[in-house]
């Protein structure tokens, strides 16, 4: 077997058969998401049905070996360097596409390149070992090794001219299709490889480079009296509204939260499924395609003493002193649970007292019930409701399981919201509130989707759905009787309770009477 692989790669081959050789794989390893979606949502029995069902499978297959043939064309070294980058890229994609169910588009390119080290490797496991080995190492050791013969010029130019002239006659030989096709371009875009994850992130990097303009910055502000207030900020991860027995669940997920005084809950949307936009969101004082100043800079500006602890990522450029990560906290933490998110709540205490200022905001960026690691997220102690699910293969495991770890999260964020709670009430000279808002909601196997990130057009409630929470200390503000709220009003709700009055401030954004 072994002399027959090395006679093969000893043999030449002309760019023809080569270019659809691999086409022909990318088709077969890196499509099923495609299909199964497509044959999903049209009627493949009928005739027109047959006909998009073969110029798709076509189309796939003919447009990638043209991309690959100029490729090669142009250098083969060049063209083997980014073809195998291509299987291997794609493998990954195909992983994530086939065990999660995700949609490569520009905003799953927003959280690829926002992970970092400790999430990523949360997704490890033998399977997608298996889909790079199988479907991203096999086919480039070929690739690496084939003796290719590039065709002249000549040929280059008429097989080029017929290949573009045979896709745009494919193309409208299904004009009837245009609509359906026009409908579904995410979908479809998102699962076509290469090209779901090449040119998303073009578009994702095309979107930060505009973002990461210099902020616009907001018209000054100022404090209007010395009472000593604080607010504390706790944005959630992926924690979906639906889960929380604050609004109904049937499971006692918030025990803590249920029996505190001054707790009042809202109903709210996020405005993306995706952390980045979502915390822009969170931080902006009205929806913008803009980059303005956001809460924790406009404050810190403008003479409130913030401070912003994290154990997650995804934020705006923060322009604030204190700026502190985990690997920050730990370093005066003696206690024994400081991979989980309680080490954002070490030393606060001392930290509002120690201020200088009558004016304090703390922001406590969250990860509690990232996935898919659910069990990870929590101490054992908060394991109740059991049995969990503890792969990060989400579909491996059964519902009840899946459920059971992602709803324990959510009782470790009661305890983490009713912690902090009980820390500020040991402030008796402070005005206090906290404000607990998650960036987007998670899809549990609902529809077969996991996680999140699905465009909003499209996004199950599951993923846009969030809890919206507030407490307020005895003496303090109260909380006026909306029923439903966005996200965009804890920038003027802040303002609010920290007396910060300003020419952009909206009453009628702002949750406390």
């Amino acid at each position: 077997m072994l002399n027959k692989l090395k006679s093969l790669f000893k043999k030449e081959i002309a760019i023809t058969p080569f270019v659809l050789i691999l086409s022909g794989l990318n088709f077969l390893f890196f499509h099923y998401g495609f299909f199964k979606f497509a044959f999903s949502n049209f009627d493949y029995t009928t005739l027109n049905g047959i006909l998009l069902s073969i110029s798709l499978f076509v189309l796939v297959i003919v447009f990638n070996a043209f991309a690959f043939y100029l490729l090669m064309s142009i250098s083969k070294y060049l063209g083997k360097f980014l073809l195998t980058l291509t299987f291997i890229l794609s493998a990954i994609a195909t992983y994530f596409v086939n065990t999660y169910n995700v949609i490569i588009d520009a905003s799953m390119m927003g959280n690829v390149f926002n992970t970092n080290t400790s999430e990523a490797g949360a997704f490890f496991s033998i399977t997608f070992v298996v889909y790079i080995l199988l479907f991203g190492i096999l086919p480039s050791i070929y690739i690496i090794q084939a003796r290719v013969i590039k065709d002249n010029w000549k040929k280059f130019w008429k097989k080029s001219s017929l290949t573009l002239l045979f896709i745009v006659v494919l193309v409208f030989a299904n004009a009837s299709n245009w609509l359906w096709i026009d409908k579904n371009a995410t979908q479809l875009g998102g699962l076509t490889m290469p090209w779901s994850y090449t040119i998303n992130s073009i578009r994702y990097s095309n979107k930060v480079r505009k973002a990461n303009k210099k902020e616009i910055l907001l018209p000054n502000a100022k404090i209007t009296d010395n009472k000593k207030s604080v607010v504390v900020l706790i944005i959630g991860e992926s924690a979906r509204r639906q889960n929380f027995s604050l609004y109904g669940y049937e499971k006692e997920t918030n025990p803590l939260l249920a029996k505190t005084p001054n707790v009042h809950h809202f109903e709210a949307n996020s405005c993306a499924t995706y952390t980045t936009a979502a915390l822009k969101c969170i931080l902006e004082h009205e929806k913008t395609n803009e980059l303005y100043e956001i809460l924790p800079n406009y404050m810190n500006r403008n003479g409130v003493d913030v401070t912003w602890r994290t154990t997650n990522w995804g934020e705006p450029p923060i322009h604030i002193e204190k700026y502190q990560t985990r690997k920050d906290l730990l370093k005066n933490y003696s206690g024994e649970n400081g991979q989980y998110d309680e080490i954002l709540l070490s030393g606060l205490k001392e930290q509002i007292l120690e201020s200088g200022k009558n004016k304090v905001l703390i922001i406590l960026h969250s990860s509690t019930s990232h996935g898919p690691t659910y069990s990870k997220q929590y101490p054992a102690n908060f394991e109740i409701f059991k049995p969990v699910c503890n792969s990060v293969e989400l579909a491996n495991c059964t519902h009840e399981e899946l459920i059971n770890a992602y709803d324990n999260t959510i009782v470790y964020t009661d305890y983490l919201i009713h912690s902090t709670i009980e820390m500020l009430k040991e402030l008796d000279e402070f005005q206090s509130s906290v404000i607990y808002v998650s960036d987007h909601g998670e899809s549990l196997g609902e529809k077969n989707l996991y996680m999140h990130g699905v465009p909003m057009s499209i996004a199950p409630r599951e993923q846009y759905e969030i809890p919206f929470i507030v407490w307020t200390s005895e003496g303090s503000k109260s909380v006026k009787a909306y029923e439903s709220v966005t996200q965009h009003h804890v920038f003027h709700s802040v303002m609010n309770f920290l007396s910060v009055e300003s020419p952009i401030y909206k009453e009628e954004m702002n949750i406390f009477k």
